[in-house]
């Protein structure tokens, strides 16, 4: 059995926190003009700098996956499993928004908007897998120098999707392999990484310098659109935005050369981080229930953004976690965790 990399495992783990991050973070930032000025800034920055986890989870997908050659029935295994969790947790959440949050939600939709905003990760990754045995083929045969210049070009490509974004508009034809996401990118670019890690000539010191600076300028327009326009802007805060993807490619980086790319647990750290691992996709799924009841019952400025957002990260990450535990202890709450 091939050795576990504890440095992917470290990202995965600390990447499930900040998605958590996230979603209670934007709550507060949203509410821009209802909270204190002090209140926005705090939030934003946690906003901010939590954006690096959703395409780490892409990235480490890519690293795992890309590059392999695995027998098609493993792909048709792992395409029924994500397509049985966006069934099983689509209808929770219908259920969930239909009877307890009030909220209508057309079912004639379900091909093309989520039953619950979070589950657009689900939408993305079943293509990324209906095609990633054609895509393993081709990155297990391309040469360094050819999987540079498509580094380049895919590079150009999402670049350009980005910038015709900001201006509404898009490309006629979708570059193929790279569509008007950026998420096959992420993936492509996880390989890469994960492959090249110990030839990239960028010190870890350089690597947190240049993700620091994307943060920071994903912050600054952010903060500077913002008052503007009198409402939270997002559009820095997309995960098409080139300083959310460098900053995230660089944190990928340094997180995979971390002591010397050997990251080793000892026994009590190793299975803390194999058992949040193993629950980090249901809670990925199950926590919004939680936030949901939150905003239920709270608006943003009932309570304090100062205490609000890191006692909800911490709640909300520990009752997830507890549920999907209880819920793995199930064939079937495997099956859909």
């Amino acid at each position: 059995m091939k050795e576990k990399n504890y440095n992917l495992e470290l990202i995965r783990m600390i990447s499930f926190i900040l998605v958590i991050a996230i979603h209670v973070s934007n709550y507060f930032c949203r509410a821009y003009g209802e909270i204190t000025q002090g209140e926005y800034v705090y939030s934003l920055a946690i906003d901010t700098a939590a954006r690096l986890s959703v395409p780490c989870f892409f990235m480490i997908s890519g690293a795992l996956l890309l590059g392999r050659d695995e027998p098609i029935s493993k792909h048709i295994r792992r395409l029924t499993r994500f397509l049985t969790v966006l069934i099983v947790w689509s209808a929770v959440y219908y259920l969930w928004n239909t009877y307890y949050m009030g909220t209508s939600y057309d079912l004639k939709e379900i091909l093309f908007v989520p039953a619950e905003a979070h589950l657009w990760y689900l939408y993305a990754m079943i293509p990324i897998y209906l095609v990633l045995p054609f895509l393993q083929v081709m990155c297990r045969n391309m040469s360094v120098k050819l999987e540079k210049v498509f580094l380049v070009v895919t590079t150009a490509a999402v670049l350009l999707n980005y910038a015709l974004w900001l201006f509404g508009d898009e490309l006629y034809y979708d570059v193929p392999l790279v569509g008007d996401r950026i998420y096959a990118y992420y993936v492509f670019v996880g390989y890469y990484v994960y492959k090249y890690r110990r030839h990239i000539r960028l010190s870890q010191r350089s690597a947190v310098i240049i993700c620091l600076a994307g943060l920071a300028a994903a912050f600054g327009t952010t903060w500077g659109v913002t008052e503007i326009l009198g409402r939270h802007y997002e559009g820095a805060l997309t995960y098409a935005c080139p300083f959310i993807a460098l900053a995230s490619i660089m944190f990928f980086l340094f997180m995979l050369r971390l002591k010397s790319g050997h990251f080793t647990p000892g026994k009590r750290a190793g299975r803390i981080i194999d058992l949040f691992c193993g629950c980090s996709f249901g809670i990925y799924l199950i926590h919004i229930l939680f936030l949901d009841n939150y905003k239920k019952y709270m608006e943003p400025y009932d309570l304090s953004a100062w205490i609000a957002v890191p006692a909800l990260i911490a709640v909300i990450a520990l009752v997830s976690f507890a549920c999907v535990w209880m819920m793995r202890r199930t064939k079937i709450g495997r099956k859909i965790t």
